[in-house]
């Protein structure tokens, strides 16, 4: 998997007003076979997604054209509360990933989820109940509003004005901003180590 960065990014969003969606929902047991991260977009809510003859429902929000036009397509998914509960399956996040989302949104989020996604550069935004609602009701309003995710500043908002600021822990922070996975952070570290090693030999 190639190094990726997460700083800004305006784009659509996809409601999906749900709440308590777990990670089987988010991508089925039965397409656990692969152990690479590529290929589980395409089953990404597939039961919600698909009929039994593997024919489209059109009126799953996924399947909605307005969101996905191209270069255009929404980067963004917009949950309900309590998003990635159930198994701690990494496949979840790399779902969602290679559909094409960068970041979910939701007012709450299971911890392990959590960190799949951020290990997977999925930027998981928590924001209030409020806010989340407000989310929802100007998509539901307008599909082709863009929300705007600024991780230095830690803030996101809506086209209309409507902003808010969001937590993440600082270490993942780093890890998104410069594509960093666990080695990658400590080998940046190396002159920073190699200072304390010289400060404390005796």
């Amino acid at each position: 998997m190639s190094k990726e960065t997460f700083h800004t990014l305006t784009t659509k969003a996809v409601p999906l007003q749900i709440e308590n969606i777990d990670t089987d929902q988010i991508i089925p047991a039965r397409f656990l076979k692969a152990t690479t991260r590529e290929g589980f977009g395409e089953n990404l809510f597939r039961d919600w997604a698909y009929n039994p003859d593997g024919t489209k429902k059109s009126d799953f929000v996924l399947n909605d054209p307005r969101h996905y036009e191209g270069e255009h397509s929404a980067q963004i998914l917009v949950a309900g509360r309590n998003f990635g509960m159930g198994s701690s399956r990494e496949h979840a996040a790399w779902a969602i990933h290679d559909f094409g989302f960068k970041a979910v949104v939701s007012s709450f989020f299971a911890d392990i989820f959590r960190n799949n996604a951020l290990n997977t550069f999925v930027l998981p935004v928590q924001v209030s109940d409020e806010f989340l609602n407000t989310l929802f009701t100007a998509l539901d309003s307008n599909p082709d509003l863009l929300i705007t995710i600024d991780l230095p500043s830690q803030t996101i908002s809506l086209e209309t004005g409507e902003h808010e600021s969001f937590e993440i822990n600082t270490y993942k922070k780093t890890c998104l901003l410069n594509g960093y996975d666990d080695i990658d952070y400590l080998l940046s570290l190396q002159n920073e180590i190699k200072q304390f090693d010289l400060a404390h030999s005796n």
